[in-house]
């Protein structure tokens, strides 16, 4: 299982994809009727949609996997009662699977046999510009970030990482991880997190940024769950993105960490110290993109 792509109804969907196509560094992949679908450098036919909608919610997050896990993972969802419908995508890349709307209303698709892309070259050092290649993780705000963890863990048998003072990190497969849940009273998209090349895309990205007057919300750093280097940026149309790289690669049995053993020296939020973090912009558009349940429930 792997995650692969998130889906976005909002106004003015040519403009967010332009700039995630210009500023950002995606490209893009198709559009069909009024959704934009972008890419990145590696092998997923897209990483974001972004769908015309007077309305601004997140539709879905899609996890790709094999047809023995998506039959697995069937049973377990229509056993929890969970409002659900069968899918056939009609998005780039294909496949089929269902929709399942978790507690507090975020929506997971779950695809079988979506076929992937050939990988494309990305900017070169002398454009300044820099190319994301995946979604390394999405991450949402809970009212109850334990249940949200409890839910995926239980009927759709993803692992927790680590728990910290601020949110539960869960995996599908040997990357830290792939979703978490972050502890905020209140239900929503928290950010979306693209993985770079490396720590110098990371750094150039940062510098790409401030040419384009973007500074960061929060970064560059580490974090300690996952061990990852980010840089956080409240994009024009609302959503934080998050330029990542060398998120840790752990074993099945990897025992998770509790909240006493992610603390930080006073005046310390990450493993390095070397940025401010603007709270007050970050927490306003983290309520933005909330989720949003379009189509009646059916039995898979």
């Amino acid at each position: 299982m792997k995650l692969r792509s998130i889906e976005l109804a909002l106004p003015d969907s040519a403009s967010a994809a332009s700039w995630m196509v210009e500023i950002w560094g995606l490209s893009h992949a198709q559009t069909i009727g009024k959704t934009h679908y972008l890419r990145g450098t590696g092998s997923d036919p897209y990483l974001v949609a972004f769908r015309e909608s007077e309305k601004e919610f997140v539709q879905s997050t899609t996890f790709v996997g094999s047809q023995e896990e998506l039959i697995e993972l069937k049973h377990k969802v229509t056993a929890s009662g969970w409002p659900c419908r069968p899918e056939v995508s009609s998005d780039p890349g294909g496949g089929s699977g269902f929709l399942v709307e978790l507690p507090e209303g975020v929506i997971f698709r779950f695809l079988t046999g979506a076929k992937d892309d050939l990988p494309m070259p990305g900017a070169t050092k002398a454009s300044k510009r820099v190319s994301p290649v995946r979604l390394t993780h999405v991450v949402f705000n809970a009212i109850d970030a334990e249940l949200m963890a409890d839910a995926v863990v239980e009927t759709m048998g993803f692992q927790v990482s680590d728990r910290t003072k601020g949110m539960v990190f869960v995996r599908c497969n040997e990357r830290h991880h792939s979703t978490a849940f972050a502890r905020s009273g209140f239900s929503s998209l928290n950010h979306i997190a693209f993985e770079m090349e490396d720590l110098d895309a990371v750094m150039r990205g940062i510098g790409w940024m401030r040419d384009n007057e973007f500074k960061p919300a929060w970064g560059p750093g580490r974090h300690g769950p996952g061990d990852n280097v980010y840089a956080y940026f409240i994009a024009p149309f609302g959503p934080v993105v998050e330029y990542s790289t060398a998120v840790e690669k752990v074993s099945h049995d990897y025992a998770a960490g509790e909240p006493e053993d992610w603390t930080w020296p006073d005046n310390r939020i990450d493993q390095w110290g070397i940025s401010d973090k603007d709270f007050g912009s970050l927490r306003e558009a983290e309520q933005r993109f909330c989720c949003f349940r379009e189509w009646e429930q059916s039995p898979l």
